[in-house]
């Protein structure tokens, strides 16, 4: 399969962290946002990788030829205006020749979810088949919400007010397609928001093929905020339990102390007496002052934490 990862967003809600880097480059653990969620995709066997990303995202594309070390092909396709997932999707069209996975670039799963969406668009020889995770119905408003006749999806409405909601099941952005979906995008008029919402689409291709399926999962990771990018970061750490991850080239200073997990890059500075950890990521080109006591907290690049700070549970930028 190819992979389209849907990477321009600008990320307003993370500011000010992404004042200076689209959404896509925010830092988990040591690794962009996309790539954690490429991370989870190319263990199906992706064959080619295809980013829609902003022009402005210079970032994204020194990543992905330099550091990210694929050994499949990358296309980037430039998304100019943000006008929804189906124009994303339409742009990235001409580079796509098969099946391919699709992907928003802030949402995460297991990669036994991708593997298991895989397996279930292969037996039942689908369209499509949509990743579907039930949720409050407070929370309907702010997604698309399937008619699910297991194992098919019968209807997809994006973002309906609660008292409108046909179910709580709610369609991640994260599917499986067929190329046949391709054929239905020059048909999808903008919303009232002015978007061109990939949900149309779909419903699109459920009224012309009736092959549109769904795997259900209970839970997922979305980065929105800060609050989001810090829980991520934390989960991420917490896989390495006992790790202290101190790259080549950082600086750490006499008397500093490391609790279990932490990751310090190449480029971030620790003086003296400081007490690092646990649960800590510091970026490269953060400073953390003398005696400085910092836990359950992710340190941006060029920020600073003054001598003798106490830090715990946040995001410094």
């Amino acid at each position: 399969m190819q992979a389209v990862i849907l990477a321009a967003g600008k990320g307003t809600r993370l500011q000010p962290l992404t004042l200076t880097r689209t959404k896509a480059m925010a830092p988990v653990a040591g690794k962009p946002l996309v790539q954690r969620v490429l991370d989870t995709i190319l263990p199906v066997g992706v064959r080619e990788l295809i980013l829609v990303v902003s022009p402005q995202d210079a970032e994204i594309r020194a990543h992905f030829t330099r550091q990210a070390g694929l050994d499949i092909p990358i296309h980037f396709v430039e998304q100019r205006q943000r006008l929804g997932m189906a124009n994303a999707l339409s742009l990235a069209a001409p580079q796509i020749d098969g099946p391919f996975i699709l992907s928003a670039c802030d949402n995460l799963t297991r990669a036994a979810h991708i593997a298991d969406l895989v397996a279930a668009h292969r037996a039942r020889r689908a369209a499509a088949t949509l990743s579907l995770m039930p949720v409050a119905l407070a929370d309907v408003s702010k997604t698309g919400v399937v008619v699910w006749e297991d194992p098919f999806v019968r209807r997809i409405v994006e973002k309906p007010r609660p008292e409108e909601a046909p179910s709580t099941i709610s369609s991640l952005p994260l599917y499986i397609f067929a190329p046949d979906i391709l054929e239905d995008l020059p048909h999808v008029r903008p919303s009232p928001r002015g978007e061109y919402e990939l949900q149309d689409a779909i419903q699109r291709l459920i009224d012309r093929t009736g092959r549109v399926t769904g795997v259900q999962i209970r839970r997922r990771d979305q980065v929105t905020n800060a609050a989001d990018l810090l829980a991520l970061n934390l989960r991420y750490l917490a896989e390495t339990p006992d790790a202290c991850a101190v790259d080549a080239g950082a600086q750490v200073g006499p008397g500093v102390t490391l609790y279990p997990p932490v990751r310090i890059e190449a480029g971030a500075q620790v003086a003296e007496g400081a007490v690092i950890g646990p649960c800590v990521y510091l970026e490269a080109g953060s400073r953390v002052g003398a005696r400085a006591r910092i836990r359950e907290t992710v340190v941006l690049r060029g920020s600073v934490i003054a001598a003798g700070a106490w830090i715990r549970g946040q995001v410094v930028s």
